[in-house]
């Protein structure tokens, strides 16, 4: 046997060997990619506006100026009637007859208004949200939490409370 053909014969090996390590190590990239790609959340609580801009003055505007914007990030609809919206002190809103279309936001503002494809409006009359801390829940409707989304310092603070409502 030459040696160029013994060195082709090596060069022939270590290629299928690379190929074989490659090819088995492309799986677990691809699952890898799939499990970061899986825990992406479907639908989320995308951003929340607590501190409605100027006064406190309970006016229907400043309610509606306080929201929670709720993100479908994936391409399919998503069907939200049954699911609820929950702040820390229990003040609860439930969505009626809501699709949320794929990759949409729908805001949900506090006050009174007129239901539309990116506003919902719980019709209340005083704050939900408080200014200096609290915490949003997303439930699906068979209550299991889907996202949650909290600002502030959460250590109860005996000194000031600065619950509006």
């Amino acid at each position: 046997m030459s040696a160029s053909s013994t060195t082709r014969r090596i060069a022939a090996t270590a290629l299928a060997a690379g190929a074989i390590v490659s090819a088995t190590a492309l799986p677990a990239v691809a699952a890898h990619d799939d499990d970061r790609h899986r825990q992406q959340p479907k639908v989320e609580i995308s951003r929340v506006q607590a501190d409605s801009p100027g006064r406190d003055n309970r006016s229907n505007r400043s309610l509606n100026a306080e929201w929670v914007e709720i993100t479908n990030n994936s391409r399919r609809a998503v069907n939200l009637d049954g699911w609820t919206l929950r702040d820390n002190d229990g003040n609860r809103y439930r969505f009626r007859d809501v699709r949320l279309a794929g990759r949409s936001t729908i805001r949900i503002h506090t006050g009174e208004g007129r239901d539309s494809r990116t506003d919902l409006y719980q019709d209340r009359r005083n704050y939900v949200w408080d200014n200096d801390r609290d915490k949003a829940t997303l439930r699906d409707d068979h209550g299991r939490t889907i996202d949650t989304k909290s600002w502030g310092n959460h250590h109860h603070d005996h000194h000031r409370d600065h619950r509006r409502g």
